[in-house]
């Protein structure tokens, strides 16, 4: 039974194999980041209609999703291709490099990547680049903070034991419950104290005058 489980893999891999070499990489990593950011709008809109029935699937906001994780793949693919040439290093007799490698990508390509989502999102959305970069300073530290908590224990494991040709790609399956979040956080409700601060303004300016 064993034998014939290696025997399927081996088999299969002739199919797989390809999409992890040359050219075909990067196909392999914008598509998996577009469809994994649109598989994970697509949890949060299930979650959002069971808790309230009557709301409908928005496929062109999952649509949106799909194309901004499209845009990061060949960010993402190039990063890290030159984040293993100036830090080659794998496995535990590597680990300070790996350490600076997790470092770097955190102070780097997190705020970059946190931005481009946003911007980009707000974009595709018909916003104005003030409305979008408005949406990224009313979320963007709650993102960060959350994104330190997550990626630098799975990025640790990427850089330790996963080879450069994997990085992307194990990046996105640990993704999907992230990207669950970032729906979340661009697509939730404005923040109740936010309406009642700005229902506050008029009343407060009618109490100055009245003075």
């Amino acid at each position: 039974m064993l034998s014939r489980g290696r025997a399927l893999v081996a088999g299969l891999s002739v199919y797989w194999k390809p999409l992890f070499r040359g050219r075909l990489l990067l196909v392999t990593n914008t598509l998996s980041c577009g469809a994994l950011l649109a598989a994970g709008d697509t949890l949060r809109q299930a979650w959002e209609r069971r808790r309230e029935p009557q709301r409908k699937r928005d496929l062109a906001r999952t649509a949106r999703m799909f194309a901004v994780g499209c845009s990061m793949g060949p960010l993402m693919h190039y990063w890290y291709l030159w984040l293993d040439g100036a830090f080659p290093a794998a496995g535990l007799s590597g680990i300070r490099s790996v350490l600076k490698k997790v470092f770097i990508d955190q102070i780097v390509a997190s705020p970059a990547l946190g931005v481009w989502y946003f911007l980009g999102m707000g974009s595709l959305e018909g916003q104005s680049l003030a409305h979008s970069w408005q949406d990224l300073e009313d979320n963007f530290w709650e993102f960060y903070k959350m994104d330190w908590c997550v990626w630098p224990p799975a990025q640790l494991i990427n850089f330790l034991y996963l080879s450069p040709k994997y990085r992307v790609i194990y990046m996105n399956v640990i993704t999907l419950g992230w990207d669950t979040y970032l729906s979340y956080l661009k697509h939730r409700p404005k923040q109740i104290a936010l309406n009642m601060e700005e229902d506050a303004k008029p009343c407060a300016m009618e109490i100055q005058t009245t003075s």
